[in-house]
């Protein structure tokens, strides 16, 4: 019996702080035709997403209002929305090439190269449950940052990982980082865990490894993501993303503004003119 066996859409008894981990097995060689025709390939499973994503929202909100009366999600609400962002996870990772296998259209695929270890359920604060949404709303803006960062150098990218066949390691670190601050801090926004965003940065030393209670349950297996400890090269990229998201978001609201008022003076003028 494995974990996954024991443990529906991927839960394992963590020990400690109840935070989300990613597991991601990258290939040590790209195939160049899907790095060349990704953006082609992630299509019907984005179109997959959005229909799950819909669901994701009628049963976030159900989960809410359940979970501010009794303190915790309901276990149909837990069970698809870690399955969903178990799904999200895997197209997301595939759609920023740090695994090449295609992601099956399936809600738990046994050997897929990319995991999310949700923590089992637990007890919530009902009054961080009502406020939830105030108190996500700056990890929220800021994982905004780091995926605007990764999306502004994505194409530079996806030229090396074409061109090389394979991701650099510091490329991978980062990359894998930005994907885990999202998966943490929509676990979070979503009710699955009372943890806020930690780890942006990387571990700073290896986790104790979660084993299971029963002595017939195999662990999980670690990844190059479980501890993610980030070299000096994948920490500065981090950072970078991070500037040009932020610098992105300022020239967006100066831009956008900018906009508006031109808007507002022309409707002037002619209003005058009239």
């Amino acid at each position: 019996m494995t974990v996954r066996e024991s443990w529906p859409s991927e839960t394992w008894p963590a020990r400690g702080e109840t935070l989300v981990e990613l597991d991601v097995f990258p290939p040590e060689q790209h195939r160049r035709w899907t790095v060349l025709l990704r953006a082609l390939l992630v299509i019907p499973q984005a179109i997959v997403l959005w229909f799950l994503s819909l669901a994701a929202f009628f049963v976030v909100v159900c989960g809410w209002f359940a979970a501010l009366v009794t303190g915790r999600l309901p276990d149909w609400c837990g069970d698809y929305l870690r399955g969903y962002f178990a799904y999200t996870a895997r197209v997301t990772a595939y759609s920023m090439l740090l695994v090449d296998a295609y992601p099956p259209f399936a809600w738990n695929p046994p050997d897929y190269p990319v995991r999310v270890l949700f923590p089992a359920p637990t007890p919530l604060n009902r009054v961080a449950v009502l406020f939830r949404l105030v108190l996500a709303f700056p990890i929220l803006v800021f994982t905004s940052w780091l995926m605007s960062g990764w999306a502004i150098i994505a194409f530079v990218l996806w030229l090396i990982v074409l061109i090389a066949g394979r991701m650099p390691r510091s490329v991978f670190e980062s990359t894998s980082a930005v994907l885990r601050a999202q998966i943490r801090t929509q676990a979070y926004t979503y009710l699955l865990t009372p943890a806020y965003l930690k780890g942006v940065f990387g571990d700073q030393q290896p986790l104790p490894v979660a084993m299971p209670d029963a002595p017939w349950i195999e662990p999980v297996p670690q990844s190059p993501t479980r501890p993610l400890m980030l070299s000096q090269a994948g920490q500065a990229l981090l950072i970078v993303m991070l500037v040009l998201g932020i610098v992105a978001s300022l020239l967006e609201n100066v831009v956008g503004g900018s906009s508006s008022d031109d808007d507002t003076d022309s409707m002037s003028s002619s209003q005058r003119a009239g």
